[in-house]
Order: structure tokens, then C-alpha cells, then sequence
């Protein structure tokens, strides 16, 4: 162990006794070992990880793959049938709204309540204890009892908590999907300053919350650690691993080898268009489709070519933020596929989705059919925002069905890279085109 690393796991598992009845469990109490009905079930097994100071780790996995099994383990309120668990420094966790607060009390005794069972002196709980109700800002509900509260109340009084209590490790489940988007903001701005100076353990079914937050990601599966690795790298073969349980498909998609023709044609510098130049402007420079590009699915059918062209369809090589571009991603059928639609997500680095679309709601009244071997092509048109400099990649997806039940065709992760080399967006994920900007001074 270094003096950096704050959790440390070593062949942890944990192991419950099932019964098939609760007359069995009783009945063991009393009968000898030999008449035990008990099977073993093994919630976590086998599981080594170290997460150091500084580190924002985000735990994925299907419901009962033992992701809170493993953060009670952790915040030691289980005890491991094998391995061991160490943390260095003090553990703060938001693992159930309610947990550690008393029904009957008001707000005020639980923020009292709460802080003390984390560790908290009586001293620091009076200093900062207007603090915290300014954080948590429920007004004069403070004063009720908390069995009053909303899960969205009970959710803003125990963060406000937990962030000051001076924590080396914060852990948290999934609490923040019942707060407002105000609250939830504020929470995430809170997390993104805390990972400078602690260890951030963060559970969520929401990916795109884990990539946002998190450098790495755990992938837990049915107690099994199955993947370890960068936020985005997890979050994406978790993904790919959801839609091929339910399609029961390989998680590969066959891709033809054939080319587009618009692969031939020569690629457009939309620069030269622009007769004034600043080095302010947005220059996103566009890689060429690579049909190997990994992708999973049915692999019924399978994305031929995607290219970004101009207003009059020219494939781009280079592409300006703030202009009108056109998206045409072809695919081909190879069996007969009902109620075809296509969609397409922009990411950045760190496989946050900026933006993206379907074909669904504008074919949703006319779907359309594609017979076994034809092709077919859809155009997005729209206006590019304004993008930091850095990498981008647009994933896109083919499907067959409706938003709520459909058949995954092929998913390519990272269809097309665009690289962007200058960009006067300094500030958000994004810049948006503006219709016009005026200012006026009164004289």
C-alpha cells in the first residue's frame, strides 16, 4: 500500500445463506449441520481494485450485480466472507435517502444526527451548520419532521451534509437521480472540486453521468468484476453488453467490404470558401469512415458509409463550426428488416454526448421496410455548433422497431473522428450559432 492509495480491495467477497423457505431458515437453527437447506449465494466474489487520492471511479452493473453490496462492504456496514477491504481517511456515503436520519426528528436534529454518525464533533457540527442548511436550501422545512420530506428533500439535506464533513473518500449511490436540475448541478460542481482533494466512488445507471464524472469505471456482473478501465472504455462495452443480453447476439456485427462512391469523390476544404480569416475561427478537421470500425448488433444490417458533406453534398474533409453540414450515414440489409430507423450521437473525449438524433419521430406515422440486400441513406441536416478544441467522434446506430422496442442492428461506437484544431468556445461543452447578437447604449 502507498500512502496515495485510499481504497484498497484484495479477493473481497461476500456470501449470504438462501433458503427455501423461511421455515428452513428457522429450522436450521435447531437441526444439526447436516440437515443445513441452505445454498450459498455470492453477492461479490473475488473482487481487487485500489483507488487513489485524486481518483473519480464510477461503478456500473445491471441491478443485484453486487454494486451495493460492494460500497456496504466498503463503508463497513457488512463484514466480507473472503478477502479484505481497507480505506485510509474518512469515508462519507450517500448509499439510501434516509439512511442515518430518525423519522420523527426535524431537519435541523438530523443534520445534528447524521453529522455525528460521520464523524463529526459537536463543535464542527455548530460552525457549520448554517453552512449546510444553505447548501441543502429547503427553507422553512428544515423545521419538519423529516417523514414530511420529499425524496428530493431528503436527497438536498444529506448531501449538504456529507460535503461538509471534510471527507478523504465520498461514496455515492445513485442518489442523485431524484433531485431537481437545479440541485443536481449544484451537487455536480460540488463532486468535480471534491475529486482534487479526495477519492470519488460514484454508482450510477446513467453513463453518461459516469463519463461526465468519473476517470475510471468498475463493471460488476453478477458479483463479478468484469471489466476495469478508462470511464469511457467501460461504460462502452457495458453498453454494447446490455443490448447483446437482450437481442441474445455476439456482440459483432459483420461489415461489407464494398465502398461507397462517396468514398471516390474529392474531398471538400470548406475553408476555401471563407474569404475572411481568423485564427478565432472553428476548424474541425474530418477523418475518412473506416468500414472495420468496431461495431455490435444483429448484424442484419450494417453502416457502409458515413460522411459529413457540404449544402451541396460534398464529403468534407474539413468542416467549420457555426455552418450548415449535412450527416449521411448509408447501410446495407442483409435480411428484410421492418420499421428501419438510423440515429447518430456526437461525444466528446470523454464519451459525454453532446447531441444527437433519429430518423424515429419524422418516420414514426410512414415507417419504412428494406428488403435483404438494398441499400438505404439517411440525411441529417443541421447547423454544427461551435466545439473546444480537442477530439469528438459520432457514434451511430441502426435499429428496426419502436423508441421503446426495438432490435439493435448495428452499434459503431466511433463511426467518425473529427479533430478540432482551433475554437474560439472556450467556455461549456459547446458553443450554439447565434441568429444575431445586438447591444444598444442609450446616449
Amino acid at each position: 500500500m502507498t500512502s496515495s492509495v485510499l481504497i484498497e480491495a484484495h479477493g473481497l467477497g461476500k456470501c449470504y445463506d438462501v433458503y427455501p423457505s423461511a421455515q428452513h431458515r428457522l429450522l436450521d437453527q435447531f437441526l444439526p449441520r447436516r440437515w443445513r437447506q441452505a445454498r450459498p449465494f455470492w453477492a461479490l466474489q473475488n473482487v481487487d481494485f485500489r483507488i487513489a487520492l485524486g481518483e473519480s471511479v464510477g461503478i456500473v452493473g445491471r441491478n443485484g450485480s453486487g454494486k451495493s453490496t460492494l460500497l456496504q462492504l466498503i463503508c463497513g456496514t457488512l463484514t466480507p466472507t473472503t478477502g479484505s477491504v481497507s480505506t485510509y481517511g474518512r469515508v462519507a456515503a450517500l448509499l439510501e435517502l434516509g439512511a442515518g436520519f430518525n423519522p420523527e426528528f426535524d431537519g435541523i436534529e438530523n443534520v445534528r444526527l447524521n453529522a455525528a454518525i460521520l464523524g463529526m464533533s459537536s463543535k464542527q457540527i455548530d460552525e457549520r451548520l448554517d453552512s449546510i442548511l444553505a447548501f441543502a436550501d429547503i427553507g422553512e422545512f428544515v423545521h419538519q419532521p423529516v417523514k414530511h420530506y420529499s425524496s428530493g428533500m431528503f436527497l438536498r439535506l444529506a448531501f449538504a451534509v456529507v460535503a461538509h464533513v471534510d471527507a478523504d473518500i465520498l461514496i455515492i449511490d445513485e442518489a442523485l437521480a431524484v433531485g431537481d436540475a437545479v440541485f443536481t448541478q449544484k451537487c455536480m460542481r460540488f463532486l468535480r472540486d471534491f475529486k482534487k482533494r479526495g477519492a470519488l466512488l460514484f454508482v450510477s445507471h446513467d453513463v453518461s453521468s459516469v463519463t461526465a464524472l468519473c476517470d475510471r469505471a468498475l463493471w460488476l456482473d453478477h458479483g463479478q468484476l468484469r471489466m476495469g478501465g478508462s470511464a469511457k472504455e467501460v461504460t462502452e462495452a457495458y453498453l454494447e453488453h446490455i443490448y447483446s443480453a437482450q437481442q441474445a447476439i455476439d456482440g459483432t456485427a459483420a461489415v461489407p467490404q464494398s465502398r461507397s462512391p462517396l468514398a471516390e469523390l474529392p474531398r471538400h476544404d470548406m475553408r476555401r470558401d471563407f474569404l475572411m480569416q481568423s485564427p478565432l475561427r472553428n476548424d474541425i478537421r474530418v477523418d475518412v469512415f473506416d468500414p472495420q470500425t468496431k461495431g455490435f448488433g444483429s448484424a442484419l444490417a450494417a453502416v457502409t458509409m458515413i460522411a459529413l458533406l457540404d449544402t451541396e453534398r460534398r464529403p468534407l474533409a474539413w468542416v467549420v463550426g457555426g455552418e450548415e453540414v449535412i450527416l449521411r450515414i448509408e447501410w446495407m440489409a442483409h435480411q428484410a428488416i421492418e420499421r428501419v430507423s438510423v440515429g447518430f450521437m456526437l461525444k466528446n473525449r470523454h464519451g459525454q454526448v453532446l447531441f444527437g438524433d433519429n430518423t424515429l419521430i419524422a418516420y414514426r406515422d410512414k415507417p419504412m421496410s428494406q428488403r435483404a440486400g438494398a441499400a438505404a441513406h439517411a440525411e441529417f441536416r443541421f447547423r454544427l455548433p461551435f466545439l473546444p478544441s480537442g477530439q469528438y467522434s459520432i457514434s451511430t446506430a441502426l435499429a428496426s422497431g419502436t423508441q421503446d422496442q426495438h432490435v439493435l442492428h448495428q452499434w459503431v461506437h466511433e463511426a467518425l473522428i473529427l479533430h478540432c484544431e482551433s475554437s474560439h468556445a472556450v467556455h461549456g461543452l459547446l458553443g450554439v450559432p447565434m441568429a444575431s447578437i445586438s447591444m444598444e447604449v442609450e446616449q
